[in-house]
């Protein structure tokens, strides 16, 4: 599905990793679940719901939690990102209000080699923050 996303679609949030659905850089939403792109055949995501990076902003309007990593400067080279936003979006409407472990265990296969780790907590708690309307 990688392939299918960025070579013939131009979506190209989901980034080519590890290619065995270890690092996290391609995950995008599968029927609102994190799903591995790059071991997840097309055939999987025939007649699917899918959803990538690109299509959590609503306009010029980022998604709540695409803000949250902004505001919390989460992001350094930014490779890992979209996987991690897609995989906090998916942990937030399971869990409004995730402890660190939740998010520890979310996120889990989610790899940053820059080691923002302790940004992308405070993103997706921040996220969580403004999802239940608290500044």
């Amino acid at each position: 599905m990688l392939e299918v996303l960025r070579d013939h679609l131009g979506l190209t949030g989901a980034k080519y990793g590890c290619g065995e659905g270890q690092c996290g850089a391609c995950v995008v939403l599968l029927n609102g679940q994190p799903a591995p792109a790059c071991i997840t055949p097309m055939s999987a995501a025939s007649g699917q719901d899918v959803t990538t990076v690109e299509g959590l902003a609503d306009g010029a309007r980022l998604h709540t939690v695409q803000q949250a990593f902004v505001d919390a400067e989460a992001l350094q080279c930014g490779y890992c990102t979209p996987g991690m936003i897609v995989a906090a979006v998916a942990l937030l409407r399971e869990r409004p209000r995730p402890t660190d472990t939740e998010i520890t265990t979310a996120m889990r296969v989610h790899l940053c080699r820059c080691g923002a780790y302790g940004r992308i907590m405070r993103a997706i708690h921040l996220a969580a923050d403004r999802i239940a309307g608290q500044p």
